[in-house]
């Protein structure tokens, strides 16, 4: 904040006119709630430059800053904090800088490097799921939010669309089948697949139980089901392009890229370029055999290769399999170095894939550092909990995942079914209900996910995030709401300049504040890929607006420059949520 730099500086300058003395830094922090001050200094660190009484030091202080800076008002000192009142003239002047500003708080595009940010990443085995739109949101999220610092940015996503699992499906459709398609069944592509992942897999347990039946142990069961062997067989014809096999699995594909269209187009998630797993499955093999030459990679007696990372406190991790064949992190070795490639000006990464992929990522990131690449020095993991129910964890192949088409609808569903209950849509078409529906059912499950820091699991309760009071979406978008029904009943809301000479209520001036953060929450929220530090300043804007609102007569003010000022006031908190909430992805209705 400017404001921090001019005081730090003048801080500097009082202790070396009554000290003598270099101070090397001062300690900043925001005044408690319950002193007179809008920003402190704390005294305590300056004890090792300056010897003395820590409220005499700060009293000498503030009398110097009270002078010399226009400003500061006035002070007050609490044992060792230096409690600072910023003049009602430099909040006004904050306020006429940005009245104008239709994307205050936003940097100037391209000042900075480009990133690229992976997420979704799916299967194309199946439809997405709950954990798939925690992906989704927080990958989508971060990237608005890396452009808004000043970024430019390239979404991406790496489709996994070959090997066994994807057999499993396309087998069990080959047997069960009976030509079903989207088309004749009704099903979106995805979930017509998705339902022959779970087929094959009720067909190979009773197998499994059958053979154990038999005699067999679970373990040789297991590993010669006849279901199995028949998959595995079928990728190897894949892997060797046997015609039929292959035409399959582009049909089958095709299904499931349209339903995940759908579903990106209904969570409001895009991608600038798709990688498919078919396509860089076999990247990094030259690589590989380029450091291996190099003594970055070793072979061992069976022609496998590896890297030692023992020394980095990891271990040592196949590369390539003895018979020359990639695995994963041969892959992405690869795939980041093609991503490079594709896009020359990238000097970043972001890999958004849960916690459980947290070693991966470590190896992966420490072997392209040793290739030599120097971007690799700034690749980021974005490492996420899972999302569990009420009702407890999601598996896939016993179809006990929440759809997120199903998950989508049923938020919809749940916002119809509370403000009906409100009863606050009176002159509404049925066009305009449905619509709205979708906004909050939407927003409230995007803030409810977003909200919390990437790193921590969430309970996600379906009801609790439609709720209209506390934490949540829907809570912000009503107060977005008012805020354009008190524009909409102004009779002049044309941008002015204020007057710098009117004085403010205690509440104008903690709304300012609140706004002056913004364009920092942005900084830190892209320099912490955390869109919950967005969510949640958010929230803060909307409690402290809500609190002016109570408070404070807005059209009923007889003043009128005091009634023209808090209707701008009013406008620049509902575009600094606007512009908040298009950080996570979520819409604000004009009304609610």
């Amino acid at each position: 904040m400017e404001l921090q730099l001019v005081l730090e500086q003048k801080v500097k300058e009082a202790v070396k006119a009554v000290y003598d003395a270099e101070l090397p830094s001062v300690e900043f922090q925001p005044t408690r709630k319950d002193f007179e001050g809008d920003i402190t200094v704390v005294v305590f660190p300056m004890l090792r430059t300056v010897k003395g009484n820590p409220i005499e030091i700060g009293t000498k202080i503030g009398a110097y800053l009270e002078e010399n800076v226009d400003e500061i008002a006035k002070f007050n000192v609490v044992k060792g904090f230096l409690n600072l009142v910023v003049s009602n003239v430099y909040y006004l002047n904050f306020f006429n800088s940005i009245n104008t500003s239709a994307t205050f708080g936003y940097e100037k595009p391209n000042s900075k490097d480009a990133i690229m940010v992976e997420y979704s990443s799916p299967n194309t085995n199946k439809p997405l799921h709950l954990g798939h739109i925690r992906n989704n949101l927080l990958g989508y999220s971060v990237a608005e939010i890396l452009k808004a610092a000043g970024h430019k940015v390239y979404k991406t996503q790496i489709i996994n669309d070959r090997g066994i699992h994807i057999c499993k499906s396309m087998l069990a459709w080959q047997k069960f089948g009976e030509g079903e398609t989207p088309e004749s069944s009704g099903l979106k592509g995805d979930h017509l697949v998705g339902k022959y992942y779970v087929a094959f897999d009720k067909t190979y347990k009773a197998q499994i139980e059958e053979q154990v039946k038999q005699g067999k142990e679970k373990e040789q069961a297991e590993k010669e089901a006849p279901i199995l062997l028949e998959a595995q067989e079928m990728l190897r014809q894949w892997e060797a392009g046997d015609q039929a096999v292959v035409q399959l699995w582009k049909t089958m594909n095709s299904w499931v890229y349209t339903g995940f269209e759908t579903t990106y187009k209904n969570l409001g998630v895009d991608f600038d370029k798709l990688y498919y797993e078919s396509n860089t499955y076999l990247l990094g093999r030259d690589v590989v055999k380029e450091g291996l030459d190099k003594g970055i990679f070793f072979k061992k007696d069976d022609g496998s290769v590896w890297i030692d990372l023992t020394d980095d406190g990891l271990d040592e991790k196949i590369v390539l399999r003895a018979d020359g064949t990639a695995v994963y992190m041969t892959q992405d070795i690869g795939t980041a170095i093609q991503r490079v490639t594709d896009f020359e000006d990238i000097n970043g990464m972001v890999y958004t894939v849960g916690n459980e992929q947290d070693y991966h990522f470590k190896v992966l990131f420490l072997i392209l550092k040793k290739l030599g690449y120097k971007w690799a020095e700034k690749l980021y993991h974005l490492s996420y909990g899972m999302v569990d129910l009420p009702s407890g964890k999601m598996k896939s192949r016993e179809g006990t995942v929440v759809d997120a088409d199903d998950l989508i609808k049923n938020m919809e569903e749940t916002a119809e079914e509370i403000s009906k209950e409100l009863g606050k849509l009176d002159g509404y078409s049925d066009e305009e209900k449905k619509e709205l529906y979708r906004t909050i059912g939407l927003g409230a499950l995007k803030y409810y996910i977003l909200k919390v820091d990437p790193k921590k699991r969430i309970l996600f309760n379906p009801e609790e995030s439609v709720d209209f009071q506390g934490n949540t979406g829907p809570f912000i978008q009503y107060t977005y709401a008012r805020i354009q029904s008190i524009l909409r009943k102004a009779e002049n809301i044309e941008v002015a300049t204020v007057s710098t000479t009117l004085e403010l209520h205690e509440k104008e001036k903690e709304l300012l504040k609140t706004i002056q953060l913004f364009p920092e929450k942005v900084q830190e929220a892209a320099n912490n890929y955390s869109p919950a530090l967005i969510a949640n300043y958010v929230y803060d804007l909307v409690k402290e607006f809500n609190s002016f609102y109570q408070q404070v007569s807005i059209l009923g003010e007889e003043n009128q420059d005091k009634r023209h000022f808090r209707i701008q006031l009013s406008k620049k908190v509902a575009e600094t949520i606007q512009l908040a909430f298009r950080l996570l992805g979520v819409e604000v209705p004009e009304r609610m």
